[in-house]
Formats: structure tokens, C-alpha cells, sequence
């Protein structure tokens, strides 16, 4: 076998060219290839049979699944699998462009299939200087002279990711799901290969079976059940592989087993998970949803960095990320969707007050009364604001802050006038009929009425309103897709999911300063399709601030810190440690300020405008800062919680205390070794600047009384009440 050996960026890459001409991903790891770790089936049986060794290297390792209709898949216990696949065992090696563009190395690899089915595979590997990440695509082609039916294609596929090390995969393999849902966003599950399934149930004995552990989402709604990522590591090789999907709706990575190894499949939507396919005509392509995959350390914090670094490079450059102004939002625990200019005056005066600079209308301001099902046509409702919404916008530039609304411009509800006179054609249809989602209709940004309809939207807010922010939320899932335009339900999906990135990046390029916030009922769209381009994220819709500490301290890996946006709304009746656990759920992040402000007492006031402008002083780390977990990521379940962010020579710090039904038994209170009722135990030993000793103080609140010690490299922090937060900062 000839081999192409690739490293970059810290990513060691191996092709093996077999003498039938097939390429073969043989390795990605943050370690140097081994042959050996090729062919083993299990740590007590060396395969001294070659023939077996080359009929298991034949057999899988493809570096792209590729499956049209029609075609025989002729091995392995496949089931549900997305491996050997045709005409992905078919295609045989072109060749390999590697040159270096402005961003960094970049290699474009061809292969084809001659023979029966007569379609190219193109990938592309895009490198990116300073992080061990890569940005893969597939693009297949069908050159021949008859139609295909495109049933998968994968846009990563990597068989042996267990291989390094000669230890069993049950004891040396965990995976992290990452659960992710409507008020429990950011949810994080460890699990060994055999929690899950995947047991290597006869070590050192061959094996196949149809097992296979999958991840998925299907429909608008990208990380309604989890987030569009995953994380593998190796405990005995001292690695871990992670990947990100960047796609703003169905997709799919499952993990399976296959002659002794295990293998990574990650791709967009697929016909048995999503009910897409899509006919090539000849000469006509497709190519896949783009996956971000890196290596590591056998540590989740050091990918989820790397992660980070890689989400800036991918980012539109914007202001909003760079200066991480504050946001005032008039919804959570306070208007809830009922704004008038009576109500609005007073919040606006208080938020002024206590240094926000942003100020956001949320939801209501387009209709009197229940608005929920007529929604869709976004003009001023003169019932909530006689003088016009431009009075109140007014008023909002005057105290120095940019004026914001709510907007929700991909539905229209059933009640909507304009969408009784819109064709069918522009809405999303199945079985002939509109498809209704909580008394709401999805349009299909596609069609150009639907595009005219919603920049008219966006050019009479920004222009007549005087808004330079929007809250653009999305509260419907329709379900699998449209059969309006498409082959499949699904294709009519992708096809409008990527029509709409092309009207956002429209819409950006006219109004280049307009921020526009990534909302779907709170994180239920935290994919770096849509992220790539909004300069925010809304992480929850959470209304209990005590519950917000686990979304706070794990929302970093799914979100840069500075898109971050974590709700603080102090209630109209509570006590000083409330203020201060709300404003410390926001401080690592974008602080999106909300709560009755007009109403607070004077002490807790004070303590949200301390909050403010502590965060001012930080807020210039935190976008260059990366996230840390010194006790790792925090569950739901915790009475304890602990997150920061670090950068080279200082770090913050948030820890959380919540002593409420159901988080009284913390899973790392092991003999008090860690936590116990009242004292927590915070190793700060991983930090870069450790070894030249830690200065640690309490950042926020700076009077309020708080027990804390650092002593050989561990913070210990004592909470006597139960419900407390604190923000401290680390220094060399």
C-alpha cells in the first residue's frame, strides 16, 4: 500500500492507496499513524493471516459514503448503517490538489467510479492556521449519461477511531452526547462505547454486528434534541476527536463497528433518518452539509477550545463580538409578550440607568391583544403605542441606547390576513396541504414573494422604525420538509434551509451593522450554519435563574462566550443573593439583561449596575477567552456548579450554589473530596499561568461576604446560604 501522510496544524492524516486503486482514510489522530494499530482484533489476538488483514482494509476505511439507489452493498451486517455503501466501496483514487490559500492549507481530493455508476466524489479538506480543526465537504457529481437517485452522502467517515492503544474499547473509549432541549439547553452526558451499545462483547474474537449508535435531528429545529456536535476520546492514547455539524437543520453522525474497528459516519440529512433524497441528472452535483472535525487531548475542555478558536476563524466579521455591548430585553420575567408605551418608558429610564446599551421590544409590539396565530404581516400595533413605535425608539436612542424589536419573520399564522391571499406555493406543503405547527404556517424562502415579503420587513423596522437590532426568533417545527419544488420532503427542506442563509447574508451585507440575535424558543437552533453569520445566540428560554447556572457555565461548547447571550431578571420580591446569582448567570457570556429594573429597591439596583460595569471591564477578555471546566462540565442535577473562562495570564470564574428540591446529592460529593453541603473544592492546577502561583479575588459582588481560600493550587469557596453565586477572578 502506498501511503500520503498529511500533518498539519497538529493533525496527523494518513491515505493508503490499496494496489486496486482505492484511497483509504487510515488515520486522523492528534498522534502519529502506527501500521500495527490497522488490523486487531482485540488486545489477545495478533493477525498473522495478510489476506485477512487485506480484506478488512478493502472492506472499509472510505473516506466518503456515498449511496444511490439501485446499487448492491455486498458485505458486513449493515442494517441501518451508512458504510459500505455504492458507489462508496466502488471509487477508486484521481488524485489530491494540496496548495495554501489565505486561511490555510487546503487539499481537494477526486475519486470516481468508472465503472458501474459513473459519478466523481470531490472532497475538500480546509485547514485553518492556529487550531488543530479541519473543514470537510463532499461533492458528488454523476458523470455519466443516466439519472441517479442520491440516497446519503457523508460529509466524514473515519473507521478506527478506537484503534490506538492495545487495551479493549470498553475500557478505554468514552463519547459525550450532547443533550440540548427547550429550557435544559447545553446538557452533556458522558458514557463508555458499552453505555451506549457498543460493547466489544467478544474481545479478541472477530466481530460484526448491526449495531450502531446514532445521533440525529430531523427538521428546522437544529439542536432541538441535541446539539449539532460530538466528542470521542481515547483514555489510553491520550486523544479525543470532536466534530461540529454546520448545518441549520436535519443531520446526522452515527457510530458502529465494523471488521474489529469502530467507525464515525457524520453527514446532513439522509432518506432514512430524514426523508431526503435527491435525483442527479448527468452532469448535474450535490454537495454535502460542511463538518468541522479536530483532534486533542483526551480532554473535553481542550476540544472545546479548539472549537473555539475555530468558530471565530468561521465567523462574519462583526463589531458586536468585538465590543459585546449589553442587551436590555423587555420579555423574560417582566412584559412576557404585553409592551405598551407606558410600560416601556420607566424599563427604558432603569436600563439606561444601569449602563445597557442595547434595548430590545420583544414580542407583542405588532398587535393588540392574543397576537399568537395572526401573526405575520410585523406592522406597529397603535392600540400599544398611540405615538407610534418610532416615539418609543426615539426615546431609546435619547438615553444612548440602540432601539431592538421582535420579530419572527419565518411563520405566519393561521390568522394572518396576508397569508389567506399568499399561494400555497409559499409555505411549506405536504400531502397538498399547508403544514400547520401550533397554529402557525411555515414559509419556504425559496419563493421570491416570500423574500420580497420579509425584506420589506426588515427595510420598514430599520429604516421607518429606527431599529438597529432584532430578536429574530423562530417558535414552530415543521416537521420533515415540503414536497413544494423538490424530489423529497426533504431536499424541499435543505433547499430552503440554504435559501435562507442566502437571504441572511443579504440582509447582512445591506445592513452590515444591524445585529441580529439567533433565537428558536430559547438554543433550539445553536448550529455554526446559522452562527456563522448572526453575531448572537439566545442559550435558554429558562425562567428559573437558579436552574440558568447549568446552561451558563456549559454554553461554551456549543457557542463562543462572546454570542453567548444569558438572560438576568432579577424578580420584583427577592433578596440581594438573587440580584447577584442572576447577574453572575450572565457574566461570562452577553449579558441580556431583563426583570422589572423600575421596580428593584435601591440596594439591588446598585448590585445589578455593579454587575454591568464589572462586566464592562471583562468584556474585552471574553472574546478572546476560551472556556474552562476545573471540576468539568456541570448537570442539571448539581447542587454545585462551576464554569469560567481563561485566557493566557488570567481567568474567571463563576461558581453557583442552588440547594432546591432534586440538586441536595451532588454526584462529585465523594467523601466530601470535592464538595460537601457547604464547601466547595476548585483545583486551578490545569490554568496556563498556574505553576507561577494563583492571585485570587472576588470579582462580583466586592462587598458582599463570601468565604473563599486558595492554597496549592485549590480554590475553596464556602456558601452558607442556600442559594449563592459568586464571580472571581484568577491572576498569576
Amino acid at each position: 500500500m502506498e501511503y500520503i501522510k498529511i500533518q498539519e496544524n497538529g493533525i496527523y492524516i494518513v491515505f493508503g492507496i490499496t494496489e486496486k486503486k482505492q484511497l483509504k482514510l487510515l488515520h486522523f489522530s492528534k498522534n502519529a499513524f502506527c501500521e500495527a494499530d490497522l488490523c486487531k482484533m482485540g488486545p489477545e489476538c495478533k493477525v498473522e493471516d495478510q489476506g485477512r488483514k487485506e480484506q478488512f482494509i478493502d472492506e472499509a476505511f472510505q473516506l466518503v459514503q456515498v449511496s444511490l439507489s439501485g446499487y448492491n452493498r455486498p458485505y458486513e451486517k449493515h442494517g441501518n448503517k451508512h458504510i459500505v455503501t455504492a458507489p462508496g466501496y466502488l471509487l477508486t483514487y484521481v488524485g489530491m490538489e494540496d496548495c495554501v490559500n489565505e486561511i490555510g492549507r487546503r487539499l481537494t481530493i477526486t475519486q470516481e467510479d468508472k465503472e458501474v455508476t459513473h459519478v466523481r466524489v470531490e472532497t475538500v479538506m480546509q485547514f485553518y492556521n492556529g487550531t488543530s480543526v479541519v473543514r470537510m465537504w463532499n461533492k458528488v457529481t454523476n458523470m455519466g449519461e443516466e439519472t441517479q437517485c442520491l440516497e446519503y452522502l457523508s460529509s466524514f467517515c473515519y473507521t478506527g477511531i478506537e484503534k490506538e492503544g492495545d487495551k479493549n474499547s470498553d475500557a478505554k473509549m468514552k463519547l459525550r452526547v450532547p443533550y440540548n432541549g427547550w429550557q435544559k439547553e447545553m446538557s452533556i452526558k458522558e458514557y463508555s462505547f458499552g453505555d451506549v451499545g457498543l460493547s466489544q462483547t467478544q474481545p479478541g474474537v472477530y466481530q460484526r454486528t448491526s449495531q450502531v449508535f446514532e445521533v440525529t435531528n430531523t427538521g428546522n429545529w437544529s439542536s432541538k434534541k441535541y446539539l449539532p456536535i460530538g466528542y470521542i476520546e481515547n483514555t489510553q492514547a491520550h486523544t479525543s476527536l470532536f466534530w461540529q455539524i454546520e448545518h441549520n437543520g436535519s443531520w446526522h453522525y452515527e457510530i458502529g463497528d465494523q471488521n474489529t474497528h469502530f467507525y464515525l459516519c457524520v453527514s446532513g440529512p439522509t432518506e432514512v433518518q430524514s426523508h431526503w433524497f435527491k435525483n442527479l441528472a448527468p452532469g448535474e452535483s450535490f454537495t454535502s452539509v460542511p463538518v468541522a472535525v479536530g483532534v486533542a487531548e483526551d480532554s473535553f475542555e481542550r476540544a472545546v477550545g479548539e472549537l473555539t478558536r475555530y468558530r471565530r476563524l468561521i465567523r462574519r466579521p462583526n463589531r458586536d463580538d468585538e465590543n459585546l455591548p449589553v442587551i436590555f430585553n423587555d420579555y423574560m420575567n417582566c412584559l412576557f409578550g404585553d409592551p405598551t408605551t407606558e410600560k416601556e418608558l420607566p424599563l427604558i429610564d432603569a436600563a439606561a440607568q444601569c449602563g445597557c446599551e442595547y434595548y430590545v421590544i420583544d414580542a407583542g409590539w405588532y398587535a393588540p391583544g392574543e397576537w399568537w396565530d395572526s401573526v405575520g404581516e410585523w406592522q406597529e400595533c397603535r392600540e400599544r403605542f398611540p405615538g407610534g413605535i418610532r416615539e418609543v425608539t426615539d426615546y431609546i436612542r435619547s438615553k444612548g441606547m440602540v432601539p431592538g424589536v421582535w420579530l419572527e419573520l419565518e411563520v405566519m399564522g393561521i390568522n394572518c390576513e396576508k397569508a389567506g391571499k399568499m399561494p400555497d406555493e409559499c409555505f411549506f406543503v405536504r400531502h397538498g396541504k399547508r403544514v400547520f405547527d401550533r397554529s402557525r404556517y411555515q414559509l419556504d424562502f425559496r419563493n421570491p414573494a416570500v423574500i420580497a415579503h420579509v425584506n420589506e420587513v426588515i427595510d420598514r423596522v430599520v429604516n421607518e422604525y429606527g431599529v438597529g437590532y432584532i430578536k429574530m426568533d423562530y417558535n414552530i417545527e415543521p416537521g420533515i420538509g415540503t414536497e413544494i419544488g423538490a424530489e423529497s420532503v426533504g431536499q424541499g427542506m435543505l433547499l430552503h434551509e440554504r435559501a435562507y442563509l442566502a437571504w441572511l447574508d443579504d440582509v447582512f451585507e445591506r445592513y452590515p451593522d444591524l445585529v441580529i440575535e439567533n433565537c428558536s424558543s430559547g438554543g433550539l437552533r445553536i448550529d455554526y450554519a446559522l452562527l456563522s453569520r448572526y453575531s448572537i445566540q439566545s442559550t435558554s428560554d429558562q425562567e428559573d435563574y437558579r436552574n440558568y447556572a447549568t446552561i451558563a457555565a456549559n454554553a461554551g461548547a456549543g457557542v463562543t462566550p462572546e454570542q453567548a447571550a444569558v438572560w438576568s431578571y432579577p424578580q420584583r420580591e427577592g433578596d440581594k443573593e438573587e440580584v447577584i446569582y442572576n447577574m453572575v448567570n450572565a457574566m461570562l457570556g452577553r449579558v441580556h439583561q431583563s426583570g422589572h429594573l423600575a421596580e428593584l429597591s435601591a440596594e439591588r439596583m446598585e448590585l445589578v449596575k455593579e454587575g454591568i460595569a464589572c462586566y464592562k471591564k471583562m468584556r474585552g477578555d471574553i472574546r478572546r477567552a476560551v472556556p474552562f471546566y476545573p471540576l468539568d462540565l456541570t448537570d442539571n442535577e448539581d447542587l454545585w456548579a462551576c464554569g469560567g473562562l481563561k485566557t493566557e495570564d488570567k481567568a474567571y470564574l463563576a461558581v453557583w450554589k442552588r440547594q432546591m428540591e432534586g440538586k441536595n446529592n451532588d454526584r462529585r460529593r465523594a467523601a466530601g473530596t470535592v464538595c460537601s453541603e457547604t464547601t466547595l473544592f476548585i483545583p486551578l492546577d490545569s490554568l496556563p499561568f498556574a505553576k507561577d502561583g494563583l492571585r485570587v479575588s472576588c470579582l462580583y459582588p466586592e462587598k458582599e461576604p463570601v468565604s473563599f481560600a486558595v492554597e496549592k493550587g485549590v480554590l475553596t469557596v464556602t456558601f452558607e446560604k442556600p442559594v449563592m453565586a459568586r464571580l472571581f477572578v484568577v491572576e498569576r
